[in-house]
């Protein structure tokens, strides 16, 4: 299905994902899905609907680094992968990765988050 495009006047929305491991993120590169925790499915969902545009920011934890992005392409269902193999994530979304490079966190320093007290976007 093809996604929505953005509703005027509404900002795109931008999340860092943090992955417990590459694996996970080299899934998603391969099959164009994601899945997180059903606290972050709300607010992706939400975000989704409300402005079309979300775009997600990987990072690997403690890598130190982002290993790309991506837009999401779907609204988050109710169907489940097994290609996780955790059972705490809920249902799996489409995306469509744009960039797939890994990057270290020294070379964003100067990205600041204005919705978290200013700090370093990593």
């Amino acid at each position: 299905s093809k996604s929505p495009s953005p509703r005027p006047n509404t900002p795109v929305r931008y999340f860092i994902m943090k992955s417990s491991n590459l694996q996970n993120i080299d899934i998603s590169q391969q099959k164009g899905v994601w899945s997180t925790t059903p606290s972050n499915e709300r607010k992706l969902n939400r975000a989704f609907r409300e402005s079309g545009v979300v775009y997600l920011i990987f990072s690997v934890q403690g890598s130190g680094h982002f290993q790309g992005f991506a837009r999401m392409a779907s609204e988050i269902g109710c169907e489940k992968s097994q290609d996780w193999g955790c059972a705490v994530f809920g249902g799996v979304f489409k995306v469509e990765w744009i960039r797939k490079e890994s990057i270290p966190f020294q070379f964003t320093r100067h990205l600041l988050n204005p919705w978290n007290n200013n700090q370093k976007v990593q």
